[in-house]
């Protein structure tokens, strides 16, 4: 966890504060603005936000129950498992690493599809891993020690989810755990293979002993292509594939939303199971849509992987769901929320995927558009770009650092944005070391910013910044989706040794400086409120020091 020393006074609030971080611009710098136009875009309105709101694949989020506040459970980098609390559901909240894969074993790599459940009074992470080798993946699960979330976690497994009336003859692949609870029972349900190394996916469903033993033997609740639409590819060449099985119950009535098609294409959609009879063991007490329930459009594509989850007065169903960044075949992708309705009976209806960069409002009763935001602690940030490409601590931030071990790794501007209110006019200042790459793109600092999201210039506000490659200090704006020029000064940067940048902004009137020596100013009054953040741009650097106070006029 970083931490944030924060004072307050009647006239000043200053932040100090230890980051490491990299950036580099989308576009081209230019000298003067006044040969580009660009859309007419303020500050994004504070019940409003914008998708993607994260990098990642198979979210899961929870509302805590013993606190104003949303839990992520995510995996990071394949081999570790990250709880992460936020008040809002629209960020993802600080990274807290509550379990660590081994360095080998059967456990040690591919830890894919984290779930958090409370159970009992206690916390269960169900989730599968493998040796490396995928045909060996199996369900384990993490308790809690006590009922904090944030706690000491102790590992069991593997569940027996195989054949034979112990499931473990032989155990077989399982992922995508989760559990049902029906009439006072308790299930687990994952997506398994139906004998060795077939590498055919189907859905199974499990009594539970307890939250971390089955009871077995296992049921396959359904087959994996009863209808084309279920299929890898369409006809012949395509074979069936049911995985991400996920529970959503209203209005008495239960659903299996579950993801099918190739994970790897924009075909991948979602279907629905509804439950009919008494028995959620029996198969035919599993009725299956004979059509998807969400699919892709052509702005967003590759849905799936569902989770669902109340707004904060509950007045409120919210869709949570990945994405794919891209129309290649693979596994980059991005998280998106959405608001979703029921019908009559109580069966989800979810329209179509909400479209990145569109503005939408925020979650009923969100306190992310409340008064509670400017009483935040300086170390609650937003972190907007692949989990793999920053770190922190209680010294620095770092952004844009390139992992030893890439998993569905790709660029886009990574930055964070701090959730505590900024002044609105502010001197901020910070110092960027770039670890001596004298090709290094932009570095530098984010103000008065809204509507960020994950993407190179998906932030709404200005940006100064440090370019070592062409030996520049520049000043832009970007609109949400385009970088704009404001103003440049050549200035000599040492990637050898720290640098620090500065950024003023007296109500229209914005001052840069470097390393108090190379100054520019420019007036602009696109952008009059906003928080503060820390930006790169395909740059490796590490930001300390940073101080940011109110002007007093």
């Amino acid at each position: 966890m970083a931490y944030f020393y924060q004072r307050f006074t009647s006239i000043q609030v200053m932040l100090w504060i230890a980051l490491t971080v990299s950036v580099a611009t989308a576009t081209t710098v230019i000298a003067d603005d006044s040969t580009k136009t660009t859309k007419s875009v303020g500050v994004l309105p504070a019940d409003q936000f914008i998708n993607p709101i994260g990098e990642g694949a198979d979210p899961w989020v929870v509302r805590d129950p013993h606190a104003a506040r949303y839990l992520w459970c995510v995996s990071h980098g394949n081999r570790a498992i990250s709880i992460q609390a936020s008040e809002s559901l629209t960020s993802l909240g600080v990274r807290h690493i509550m379990w660590r894969a081994p360095d080998s074993g059967p456990y040690s790599q591919q830890v894919w599809a984290p779930e958090l459940h409370f159970l009992d009074d206690r916390w269960y992470v169900y989730f599968a891993a493998s040796d490396g080798d995928n045909a060996n993946h199996l369900a384990y699960v993490l308790k809690s020690k006590s009922s904090d979330p944030l706690g000491e976690y102790e590992l069991f497994g593997p569940l027996a989810t195989g054949g034979g009336a112990d499931g473990k003859s032989p155990n077989l692949w399982a992922i995508d755990m989760t559990v049902l609870e029906h009439v006072g029972k308790r299930y687990a349900i994952w997506s398994g293979w139906d004998a060795p190394g077939t590498d055919q996916q189907f859905l199974y469903i499990s009594p539970m002993k307890s939250p971390t033993e089955l009871a077995g033997p296992r049921v396959q609740i359904c087959d994996n292509d009863d209808f084309d639409w279920e299929r890898t590819e369409s006809g012949e060449q395509g074979r069936g594939l049911n995985e991400g099985p996920q529970v959503f119950k209203s209005g008495g009535n239960t659903s299996l939303v579950y993801s099918c098609g190739a994970s790897w294409l924009p075909t991948y959609k979602l279907g629905l199971l509804e439950l009919i009879g008494d028995d959620p063991m029996q198969p035919s007490s599993w009725k299956k849509r004979a059509e998807p329930v969400f699919q892709s459009t052509e702005e967003t594509y590759g849905v799936g992987h569902s989770c669902f989850v109340q707004s904060p007065d509950e007045s409120q169903w919210w869709h949570v769901f990945h994405a794919k960044r891209d129309r290649q075949p693979g596994w980059r992708r991005a998280i998106f929320v959405q608001p979703m309705k029921t019908d009559e009976r109580g069966f989800p209806q979810f329209g179509q995927p909400a479209q990145a960069g569109v503005p939408q409002s925020r979650p009923s009763g969100d306190l992310g558009n409340s008064e509670t935001k400017k009483r935040s602690r300086v170390n609650d940030f937003s972190y907007y770009g692949h989990h793999q490409f920053y770190d922190f601590d209680t010294a620095a931030i770092r952004l844009g650092r390139v992992p030893d071990e890439p998993i569905n790794a790709y660029r886009s501007g990574e930055k964070v944005i701090f959730d505590v209110e900024a002044p609105h006019d502010v001197d901020a200042s910070v110092t960027i070391d770039f670890h001596g790459d004298a090709n290094a793109r932009d570095a530098g600092i984010l103000f008065r910013v809204s509507g960020a999201s994950v993407g190179f210039d998906s932030q709404r506000g200005y940006f100064a910044g440090l370019i070592p490659k062409a030996g520049l200090m520049i000043l832009g704006k970007t609109d949400g989706t385009t970088w704009t020029e404001l103003a440049r000064a050549k200035t000599t940067i040492d990637t050898n040794r720290p640098q620090t940048l500065s950024a003023q902004i007296v109500g229209d009137e914005i001052t840069v400086s470097h390393d108090k020596q190379t100054s520019l100013t420019f007036r602009d009054s696109t952008f009059a409120d906003g928080r503060v953040g820390l930006r790169v741009v395909d740059t490796d650097a590490t930001f300390t020091s940073i101080e940011i106070q109110p002007i007093d006029n």
